[in-house]
């Protein structure tokens, strides 16, 4: 009877709580992520976390690098509520937004296509990312140099053509079209092989479908393409957007604000105001502000474009 009790009990199963093994593996698990996790971690903490708290509570002070930061509330932020160079570096920002967008989203769509139908050489996709592997200020001082009034080849072939020069750089209404032109040219390779990899991701099953009911070239674009690219487009509007929103270092080298206040954008206005004049809060309230607006920005582009839901699920 004890010899039958005790093969009773080995047969039983088990209802306790299981092995703690799988518990232990889950936690090394999690030890070697951590592990791996750890240098990003520290280092976006203390190159974007720090810094980000810091500049906000800078934005309540009066600050120079001669001295100590002096509270003084939300007067900088009244103070800029009540500047005329900021709204006026506000509205340059927007402009140059609205024009480097547009043609860059909508040239990026066409080159995406031509690759996706006609330019198969990986050659040739290739080459539309060289203008991105240079540096922002490589190729501003490279346009700068052939967009030049008096030596600029490309004013040598306007007056060749009988027209006259055009102050690309120095007229106030063509700067910042130029300089949205110049981004876009740099940035718009990328962007179409961004662009290129969603339509990848459309099957053909749905185009062949859409032949068979008799559907014309556009329509089809229209009513399939452009609803199925949808993330991809939103994805590429976020990055686009600020990242224009941010732009520096081609004003910075080119025109560094002018004429008069034509290109001021907004990030080199921070700049002339943090580490010219030595007015660090007052920067840090415009930096704030920037971030505030890029949040808002992205947050209703992901939202109401509905950047996280695909019409292929």
């Amino acid at each position: 009877m004890t010899t039958l009790a005790k093969h009773v009990r080995a047969e039983r199963p088990q209802t306790g709580p299981p092995s703690p093994r799988g518990g232990y593996r889950r936690l090394g698990d999690l030890k070697i992520a951590l592990f791996f996790i750890a240098p990003a971690m520290i280092g976006f903490i203390f190159f974007y976390v720090v810094p980000t708290v810091r500049g906000i509570y800078l934005s309540f002070t009066e600050y120079s690098i001669l001295g100590d930061p002096e509270w003084i509330g939300t007067r900088n932020y009244e103070r800029i509520a009540k500047d005329p160079l900021f709204w006026n570096a506000l509205g340059v920002t927007s402009e140059y937004v609205v024009i480097n967008i547009v043609l860059q989203t909508a040239l990026a769509l066409g080159l995406a296509i031509l690759m996706h139908r006609v330019a198969k050489s990986t050659l040739v996709r290739g080459a539309l990312l060289m203008p991105y592997l240079m540096a922002n200020v490589i190729a501003a001082l490279l346009w700068f140099w052939m967009l030049d009034y008096q030596i600029g080849i490309v004013n040598q072939i306007i007056e060749w053509m009988g027209l006259p020069r055009v102050a690309f750089f120095g007229n106030e209404q063509w700067a910042i079209p130029t300089q949205a032109l110049i981004n876009t040219w740099r940035h718009m390779g990328y962007t179409a092989l961004l662009i290129f990899a969603g339509l990848q991701a459309i099957p053909n099953s749905v185009y062949e479908a859409a032949s068979i009911d008799g559907s014309k070239a556009v329509s089809t674009f229209m009513r399939i393409t452009l609803p199925l690219l949808r993330p991809v487009l939103v994805l590429v509007l976020v990055v686009t957007v600020i990242g224009s929103l941010q732009v520096f270092d081609t004003v910075a080298v080119t025109t560094a604000g002018g004429p008069v206040n034509a290109t001021r954008v907004l990030q080199f206005y921070i700049y002339q105001r943090a580490f010219t004049e030595q007015d660090f809060g007052y920067g840090s309230a415009m930096a704030v502000i920037l971030f505030l607006i890029l949040a808002i920005v992205a947050f209703i582009q992901i939202k109401f474009l509905r950047g996280n839901q695909s019409d292929l699920d």
